[in-house]
C-alpha cells in the first residue's frame, strides 16, 4: 500500500520550467513502478512518464520527449518530473500513480491497468 501526495503546480508562461514533486506518506515508492498523468479540461487522463520499478527504464508520450524527465530519490522517497518548454497544452491536473510490484519483467515500465494507486494530483496552468 502506497499513498501519494504531489505538489508543485501552478500558473507559468510558455518556455517557463516547473518540477512536480510525489512524495509517499505511506509506503516505499522503490517497491513500485511509477508514473505522472495528466487531464487536461474535456479530455481524457494520459500517461505522461514511467519508470520502470527498478527505476532503469523510462517512457515518455510523444508529445513530451526532450522536455520532461522523470526521477526517483530514493533517500527522499520521492518522484518528480521535471518539466521544461512548457507549452499550453501541457496544462491540466497532473497525478502521481503507482503501481504494485509484480515479481516479474521489473526493468518494464507499468502497464496502463497496473497503476493501483493515485495522488489527488496538482494543478499546471500555462499562459501564453
Amino acid at each position: 500500500h502506497v499513498e501519494l501526495v504531489e505538489s508543485g503546480g501552478g500558473l507559468v508562461q510558455t518556455g517557463d520550467s516547473l518540477r512536480l514533486s510525489c512524495l509517499a506518506s505511506v509506503g516505499t515508492l522503490s517497491d513500485y513502478g511509477l508514473g505522472w498523468f495528466r487531464q487536461a479540461p474535456g479530455k481524457e487522463r494520459e500517461l505522461v512518464a514511467a519508470l520502470s520499478w527498478i527505476g532503469s527504464t523510462t517512457e515518455y508520450a510523444d508529445s513530451v520527449k526532450g522536455r520532461f524527465a522523470i526521477s526517483r530519490d530514493d533517500r527522499k522517497n520521492a518522484l518528480y518530473l521535471q518539466m521544461n518548454s512548457l507549452k499550453t497544452e501541457d496544462a491540466g491536473v497532473y497525478y502521481c500513480a503507482a503501481a504494485s510490484p509484480r515479481g516479474y519483467r521489473d526493468y518494464d515500465v507499468p502497464e496502463l491497468s497496473e497503476y493501483a494507486y493515485w495522488g489527488e494530483g496538482t494543478q499546471v496552468a500555462v499562459s501564453s
